[in-house]
């Protein structure tokens, strides 16, 4: 079991900045992809950066190319999404995923969430 929890979140104005946090616990991180993911209300989850296990290779929803980077430390056991030049339309719940592949298995671990808000 991995164990993350979000931190960051908030209220900011259009054009702001924000940094998440995510502090994983329970299992060895650096076996795991992170990613981050959001959820606007009335909308399905949906995909915003991913980072390797080794940090090397990093992707980013179309939406965010850009704006936000993602990167992490596996010596502190934290992933980072580095957002600038919010808009509105990135309000939603931002969810850290953590995701290994064990024997063509894939497992998926969750965060609880962190709200962010930008107002126009």
């Amino acid at each position: 079991q991995v164990q993350l929890v979000e931190s960051g979140g908030g209220l900011v104005q259009a054009g702001g900045s924000l940094r998440l946090s995510c502090a994983a616990s329970g299992r060895t991180f650096s076996n795991f992809a992170m990613g981050w993911f959001r959820q606007a209300p009335g909308k399905e989850r949906e995909f915003v950066a991913q980072i390797s296990a080794s940090g090397d290779s990093t992707y980013y929803a179309d939406s965010v190319k850009g704006r936000f980077i993602i990167s992490r430390d596996n010596s502190k056991n934290t992933v980072y999404l580095q957002m600038n030049s919010l808009k509105p339309e990135d309000t939603a719940v931002y969810y850290c995923n953590a995701r290994e592949v064990l024997l063509l298995h894939e497992y998926n671990y969750w965060g609880q969430g962190t709200q962010v808000t930008v107002s126009s």
